[in-house]
């Protein structure tokens, strides 16, 4: 996978290969015992994650760039890697789009 390469979602996001994804300070991944479910709180916010958020969302450790990530996710289930990269750049950029994740 070229570290350039631009990956379009169905929408037109474009997330690059070589971005870091992280979640900012504030924002952390917990599990609703009451609900029994992941959420992913923010301060005054917070937002249900369903499987596959909370699969993506578990490769986010602020080293890995997203291509990284996509590819481990892919080999991980045994998925077509241009499923994951189109399903995980709409998801993390409506993410970032929200403040509840950072690029760098």
């Amino acid at each position: 996978m070229d570290a350039g390469h631009r990956f379009t979602d169905a929408a037109g996001i474009v997330m690059l290969a070589q971005e870091v994804p992280l979640l900012p300070r504030g924002v952390r991944i917990q599990y609703d015992s009451v609900r029994e479910q992941w959420v992913l709180l923010a301060p005054e916010r917070a937002v249900t994650l369903d499987q596959i958020g909370h699969a993506i969302l578990s490769e986010v450790d602020g080293q890995r760039s997203f291509g990284q990530i996509t590819a481990s996710l892919s080999k991980k289930y045994n998925a077509p890697e241009e499923q994951i990269v189109e399903d995980s750049s709409g998801f993390l950029d409506a993410l970032r789009v929200r403040r509840f994740l950072d690029v760098i």
